[in-house]
């Protein structure tokens, strides 16, 4: 909010008149709200004549008085501006002596006369963090919360003699998260000082959420345990079953909580649950409420000499932003001896830049007020000892391909697996039986906005938006050799899930995913700029140069095919860019990429990088598109869907787009071909992950004089072909991904026959359980045919036949299509060759080959096939952005 305000404010202040004709300002007010404010305005070019803000608390000046007075700005410290309802003489003399022609009250506390806000021939302007007329008053933001707004807001208005009364200037508003506290709202909104609270339990669960998090970190909910305070911290709502965990009696709570392994759980009068991350008890100290049991019970730490001299560089900070205090001891508390919240972000980032890289958060502050438990919790860290707590995963187990297949099944969000919202599931299906394998969440709107509010924070506030590149390539490193170390057990659920033969699924759908992450890993630290001569601006000289930086937050929608080879080839360059992401998995494929999830997490990638939301595309696919906070959509999908996606992308927020659709991709076999290859490879590009593959050769142009022995080798060679259960080492063919895929298969066959195609082999369901389809084979088909337009994507076999020697015939024939992903050419002619691969309008030519794809390749489509490229480096600038900087010297 404080960078937000501060565009109102420029708006305000450049309104013509203003903005022409620089005003004089009296900043009246205090804290970090103010501060910012003040900075703002001077920036703009406004002159701030005084400053007038409260008196020092604990021998430590206001942060608003710090700023001002390093700038030599006039500053007045005033405990009170009247006496009895009658302004002070010596403050009002003082206010008029710095001759402001307007007032700007940012988080004003005190009362002022009206003598004074009529004083300025423009008067004075307020901000209050809420739509006016609502939550008038102090707390406006706590009482947004605590009443369980959808809103949130804030107004600037002009001051009046009333309580928020004067006339609106600006509002604006934005949605309430299930999940914001006021900590995470002080971005957008004014932080608001109010009274500790304590929890009223006769409430439902969401209330009493709604309570805690609308106290959460001031003034703070708190109950009484063991007969003393208690205050609650981060509290969310809990789906599913009771989990396991140890009694603890509440004062006034009609059901004692839990302490669980992932924090305190609590009950509403309803039976829901909540739970609460991290407690503060009367002392100051705050620990996770995981350990409320066990605090106490860790050893101390003897330090090394190395240990030692961090110690005395930390104390040295500590000195340094605690000056009213004589000698930093370890029984010192940083915050009884006047820190702010400021100060926390001071002694982070000193820390970070002067103690060999430490990396703090925060919240470690809360958890160790007391030097001695700091120096502790800062070595444990060194040591790698407080690791982050390992992932509770609840799976489905199945014993399947001689191993217990683990299966993660629930919405994957800020590094944890949850139930969807109202604990909503639909089936996933084994084609080889028609099965039901399990229930997987049904991601709803809400979860989305949790995903992608999990995937904003860490970018604009986690450790991922500070890790240099390198370390972004180690975890990326890590999640690829855990890929290698799990490819049995990720083959064997790709297998089940989408019905890929077991051995395919080995060696490409899991063992091209751990190759391109190990591809991209390798690019994280080698993005980079280029600097550019540009004329120079004489006497002074220029320097201009760019910087590819990462989008933000990045959404990717891929398809049922290639489940996790396509998630690999989307995230991994994602993710090497430095962006995070949330991912929805084609609906009757989620598996593999839940069990990526659980994956990335124990390569340790930090909470909200990456989040898997399994669902439909027309719920939380189309939110996706439509989600402001998005920055890039990669999809792969049926044209028809692209173009919707575009469309919202577009009307939303304008979100860079990458489109991988729809193919009919033409493979020409001219007579002089090596004709085995040419028959073993042809076959491969129709028949290859039993046809479900975007790059699949969608029609053959086989030259007249060797079209019928083509065509007899094929039907010869599709005869020795193993149809059954993919797990099985020897099968060939297995199952069609879904039962909706396999009937519009057969409609496609029954559509080529009406229309006079020759079928000659193939075009029925195998009579066994399971959605399996012949291999199938048509000849005769001609132009207009919609065989010869639209694409099957399954093992359908389409074949025209052209006259010897009319390359610029057949070139047509092949170009005459609205799509253009893939292509192809057989030939012993190079020169051939190279002119038939520079004619095929498409996004890639293989010449004496098919499939032969490479995570260095790029790979992409053009025409109605889409647009944007997966794979070699020119994937990652569609997850880049270029700023150009210029600056004179």
């Amino acid at each position: 909010m404080l960078w937000r305000s501060g565009q109102l404010l420029r708006r305000f202040s450049t309104a013509p008149v203003y903005y022409k004709n620089k005003l004089k300002l009296a900043l009246i007010g205090q804290s970090l709200f103010g501060q910012e404010v003040y900075s703002h305005l001077r920036k703009e070019g406004h002159r701030v004549v005084g400053v007038f803000t409260v008196p020092d608390k604990d021998g430590k000046a206001d942060p608003l008085a710090l700023a001002a007075e390093k700038d030599g700005i006039p500053v007045f410290k005033f405990p009170r501006w009247r006496i009895k309802g009658k302004t002070i003489k010596e403050v009002i003399e003082a206010y008029r002596s710095v001759g402001a022609e307007l007032n700007v009250l940012p988080f004003c506390t005190q009362f002022i006369p009206m003598d004074v806000i009529d004083c300025p021939k423009h008067g004075s302007i307020i901000y209050h963090p809420s739509i006016l007329p609502r939550h008038r008053g102090a707390s406006a933001i706590n009482w947004t919360l605590i009443l369980g707004d959808k809103k949130a807001g804030f107004s600037i208005f002009w001051a009046d003699d009333g309580l928020d009364t004067g006339p609106i200037l600006l509002q604006r508003e934005c949605d309430v998260q299930p999940s914001d506290t006021v900590d995470s709202l002080y971005n957008r909104f004014l932080f608001p000082e109010g009274i500790k609270a304590m929890i009223p339990w006769d409430r439902p669960a969401e209330a009493l959420h709604n309570w805690i998090r609308g106290h959460d970190k001031v003034p703070g909910a708190w109950a009484e345990i063991d007969k003393q305070v208690v205050t609650f911290y981060s509290s969310s709502l809990l789906d599913g079953p009771v989990p396991p965990g140890e009694p603890l009696t509440i004062e006034g709570a009609e059901k004692p909580g839990l302490v669980t392994k992932n924090g305190l759980v609590l009950f509403g009068n309803d039976g829901k649950m909540l739970v609460v991350r991290n407690i503060q008890f009367e002392d100051g100290r705050m620990i996770p409420a995981s350990k409320y049991f066990s605090t106490g019970e860790t050893s101390v730490i003897e330090l090394t000499d190395e240990e030692k001299k961090v110690a005395q560089e930390i104390k040295a900070i500590w000195a340094g932003i605690l000056s009213n205090v004589s000698a930093i001891e370890d029984f010192t508390d940083f915050f009884k001896s006047g820190a702010s919240s400021m100060d926390v972000v001071r002694l982070v980032e000193e820390i970070r830049q002067k103690c060999g890289g430490l990396q703090l958060q925060t919240e470690d502050v809360y958890m160790a007020t007391k030097f001695g438990d700091f120096i502790q919790m800062g070595v444990r860290k060194l040591r790698g000892k407080d690791k982050q707590e390992e992932l509770v995963v609840d799976y489905v187990s199945k014993d399947i391909n001689n191993m217990t297949l683990k299966m993660p099944y629930q919405c994957f969000i800020n590094g944890q697996f949850v139930n969807a919202e109202g604990g909503q599931t639909y089936d996933t299906i084994n084609p080889t039986d028609g099965s039901t394998i399990c229930k997987v969440a049904y991601a709803s709107v809400a979860d989305v906005d949790k995903a992608v509010a999990a995937a904003k924070d860490a970018f604009e506030n986690g450790e991922w938006g500070r890790m240099n590149a390198r370390e972004r390539g180690r975890l990326m490193y890590r999640l690829a050799d855990l890929m290698e170390e799990n490819q049995e057990e990720l083959a064997t659920i790709e297998t089940i899930d989408s019905g890929a033969v077991y051995t395919l699924a080995l060696k490409t759908h899991v063992g091209m995913s751990v190759q391109t992450f190990r591809y991209f890993a390798g690019w994280c630290d080698k993005i980079q700029g280029s600097t550019i001569p540009i004329n120079q601006a004489r006497p002074n000289r220029n320097l201009t140069f760019t910087k590819k930086e990462p989008l933000g937050v990045c959404a990717i929608i891929i398809p049922w095919n290639y489940p996790l080879m396509m998630l690999a080839w989307k995230s991994a360059a994602c993710l090497a860019a430095g962006n995070t992401l949330v991912l929805k998995p084609a609906q009757v494929t989620p598996l593999t990429a839940l069990k990526f999830a659980e994956l990335s997490a124990k390569a340790g990638f930090p909470k909200g990088v990456i989040n898997i939301i399994p669902g439909s595309g027309g719920l939380a696919g189309q939110r996706l598109s439509e989600h402001p906070d998005i920055r890039k959509l990669g999809f792969t999908g049926s044209t028809a869907i692209g173009k919707q996606i575009m469309k919202s992308c577009a009307v939303s927020n304008l979100k860079k787009v990458s489109l991988e659709l729809g193919g009919k991709s033409p493979l020409i076999i001219f007579s002089d071909c090596e004709l085995d290859k040419a028959v073993r490879m042809g076959m491969g590009a129709v028949y290859f992950n039993k046809g479900e593959n975007c790059i699949a050769a969608g029609r053959l142009f086989v030259e007249e004089s060797i079209h019928d022995e083509f065509v007899r080798r094929v039907v010869e060679e599709i005869k020795k072909m193993k149809i059954g259960d993919p797990l099985d080492r020897s099968t060939d063919h297995g199952p069609q991904n879904h039962r909706a895929h396999l009937d519009k298969l057969l409609q496609y066959c029954e559509t080529g026959v009406r229309e006079g195609a020759t079928l000659v082999y193939g075009g029925r369901q195998v009579p066994r359980p399971g959605f399996f389809m012949e291999p199938t084979v048509f000849t005769d088909v001609e132009d207009h045919m919609y065989l010869a337009k639209e694409e099957s994507f399954g093992p359908v076999m389409v074949i025209s036949k052209f006259k010897d020697g009319d390359i610029e015939g057949v070139l047509q024939q092949a170009n005459n299509t609205e799509y253009g992903l893939a292509s192809g050419v057989f030939t012993r002619d190079i020169n051939k060759a190279m002119y038939v691969s520079e004619k095929l309008e498409a996004g890639t030519v293989f010449i004496n080959t098919y499939n032969k794809t490479d995570v260095a390749a790029p790979f992409g489509g053009v025409k109605q096939s889409g647009f944007g490229k997966d794979l070699g480096e020119e994937a990652l600038r569609e997850y880049l952005k270029t700023k150009a900087v210029t600056l004179e010297y």
